[in-house]
């Protein structure tokens, strides 16, 4: 899977009952997990983690759906040690896919260098797809089985993307936050600044002269 790559249509049984990903995603948002192994102390915390956020994916209209090569029976009883450890009191809020066969692990591209020559013996890599409404990839981390996620991370990536597909004449700097200075697109010309952003305009002066570094607050 790469940047732009469109998510394939599965079906697949899941904590929550069977899905069509398509029909499960409709025109929202969604988030893709992958996890190694169920009963694992860094997926643990992780799957705990992502849930006790599920108000702040719901706020930004976002479905989350996880996934990992274990049976299902294995998921569902996992779902009582992950609320009981991060204190979620509710029941588990969002599906958790069993893909035992691993068919969508090699589907989706989620088997590591090392395990490509065997892959059904393989497991997940850790891995996170932001989808949108259109089913393609928007962007995608893949992470070493010893580090956790950061969830702030991933919910700041969405509000960049959902950001920028609205206005698409910003993109978003380092360590950008909401509310904070965006960038304006080289593409934009100055003459066209005021009616674009009446709030105003920012450029930045550079040894090179040219003024390409141009922010704004007034989105």
């Amino acid at each position: 899977m790469r940047l732009g790559a469109t998510i394939p249509n599965f079906d697949a049984n899941t904590t929550k009952g069977p899905i069509n990903f398509y029909e499960w995603q409709g025109d929202s948002w969604c988030v893709m997990f992958s996890h190694p192994s169920v009963f694992t102390p860094v997926c643990t915390t992780e799957i705990g983690a992502i849930a006790s956020y599920s108000n702040e994916f719901k706020k930004r209209g976002v479905k989350v759906i996880t996934l990992s090569c274990e049976k299902l029976d294995s998921h569902l009883d996992w779902n009582a040690d992950i609320n009981s450890y991060c204190n979620i009191p509710e029941d588990f809020p969002y599906p958790m896919v069993a893909d035992e066969t691993r068919e969508l692990a090699i589907k989706l591209d989620l088997i590591d260098e090392n395990s490509k020559d065997n892959p059904k013996e393989a497991k997940m890599v850790r891995a996170v797809y932001i989808i949108a409404p259109d089913h393609t990839v928007k962007m995608l981390m893949m992470y070493p089985g010893l580090a956790g996620r950061n969830v702030d991370e991933i919910l700041r990536v969405i509000d960049s993307l959902q950001l920028t597909s609205r206005l698409k004449i910003v993109a978003t700097p380092a360590n950008w936050t909401p509310g904070t200075k965006v960038l304006i697109l080289p593409r934009v010309k100055d003459e066209e600044l005021p009616e674009l952003f009446p709030k105003g305009v920012e450029k930045v002066n550079l040894p090179s002269g040219r003024s390409y570094v141009r922010t704004t607050t007034d989105y």
